[in-house]
């Protein structure tokens, strides 16, 4: 495994590329593709933490993939190290040729840089591909651009690919990505509402800075730490209505046809497809009633994508 790296930790001469490769979709591994292929360099990803837009506008950025999470799919692409380059006021006012030469030139001694073809950088986003052109002209460093990628729907993005997940359409998301989108979370206590009436839950603490699907109840796989086992479950995001309108958003997971003791641990959860929305409902033989419909439907669904 690859693991998060400081500048000051890099495995010099680089061939790499720099941005926040939210999402990891089919456009971000066109670019990463040609990193890799200069191959004598150590293939390497560099990203800001945190974003530049948190750290200048005070803007909340939820993240489709947290740092840590991009790791094994960064391994699997052929790239050697994620390197974090902390992002401060400081960094923000380095012109786009001083951060050429002091980060990528010096620093990370880059031989080959890769970027999208509308890629900005430096004080003000003043930098562009030309930027670089001029600043490595007199250099054996080479310069690599991949056109942005588009599809009959548009260009492919990272904001393409969080409305869909708002929307609940994760298949259509999953097309972009190239692969499910999944959470993590760790077991904690709950009020135990949900096993007084028969649907043991497992409620998640789940990072507040990764972005996640609309609310609703799902079908979701679900994988336990430590197990490659895929767990056919129901899924509740959001609000509690009938419980608690006043509780914040949670996430609860539950497993079907499994009674285990979670608590503690670290869980896995793939939604597959969206059941229904939030319901109120009257009482709670209701809401038993509506989770069992929930489990049927549920098993369906995972019955025909095993198909």
């Amino acid at each position: 495994m690859i693991s998060l790296i400081s500048p000051s930790e890099v495995k010099n001469p680089t061939s790499i590329a720099i941005g926040s490769f939210d999402g990891l979709h089919a456009g971000h591994r066109k670019l990463i593709k040609s990193v890799v292929e200069e191959n004598q360099y150590t293939p390497t990803i560099a990203s800001f933490w945190p974003h530049p837009r948190e750290v200048l506008y005070k803007e909340t950025r939820l993240r489709l993939d947290l740092p840590d999470e991009k790791l094994p799919i960064l391994e699997e692409l052929g790239i050697e190290q994620l390197v974090l380059i902390p992002f401060d006021e400081k960094l923000s006012k380095l012109s786009a040729e001083r951060f050429i030469q002091d980060i990528l030139i010096n620093q990370l001694q880059a031989k080959n840089i890769s970027v999208g073809a509308n890629f900005k950088f430096g004080f003000r986003r003043s930098g562009n591909i030309n930027t670089i052109k001029k600043t490595i002209k007199d250099t054996d460093i080479k310069l690599k651009i991949t056109p942005i990628l588009e599809d009959q729907e548009g260009r492919i993005s990272s904001s393409r690919i969080r409305v869909l997940l708002e929307k609940s359409d994760l298949k259509n998301a999953f097309k972009i990505l190239n692969r499910p989108y999944s959470f993590n979370g760790k077991v904690v206590k709950g009020k135990g509402i949900g096993k007084s009436i028969g649907w043991p839950t497992a409620n998640l603490e789940i990072d507040g800075r990764k972005f996640l699907p609309g609310e609703g109840v799902y079908a979701a796989w679900t994988t336990i730490e430590n197990s490659n086992q895929k767990i056919e479950s129901i899924m509740n995001l959001g609000s509690q209505p009938t419980i608690n309108p006043l509780l914040p958003s949670a996430v609860e997971v539950h497993l079907i046809n499994k009674n285990l003791d979670l608590y503690g641990l670290n869980l896995s959860v793939e939604p597959v497809e969206k059941l229904r929305s939030q319901i109120q409902f009257k009482n709670m033989d209701q809401l038993s009633y509506q989770i069992k419909k929930d489990r049927d439907i549920a098993q369906r669904i995972f019955k025909n994508n095993k198909k």
